[in-house]
């Protein structure tokens, strides 16, 4: 049997968010929205790539997380930008 983990156990740890959208330039966005909670992120640390058919953008940021609360001010910051329509 298994025993239940204290979810505070788990940071940090590296954590990829991933924005979908339209939005003109969906890596600067997502890059500002974040800023307040991860600074100083270097350029490897986000990916961005269109749609198959180039209809929308993909922006995966990976980046080290400290508490849950942490994680879901991220989420937040980035479901605020306008053109967002999923955020893994």
């Amino acid at each position: 049997m298994e025993t239940a983990k204290n979810p505070a156990e788990d940071f940090p740890h590296l954590h990829h968010v991933k924005a979908i959208g339209q939005h003109a330039d969906l890596l600067a966005a997502v890059r500002a929205a974040i800023a307040a909670h991860a600074p100083d992120l270097p350029d490897a640390a986000f990916s961005c790539r269109p749609s198959s058919q180039g209809q929308y953008q993909a922006v995966t940021v990976s980046l080290e997380v400290h508490s849950h609360e942490h994680l879901t001010n991220i989420y937040n910051s980035i479901k605020r930008i306008d053109g967002v329509i999923l955020c893994l």
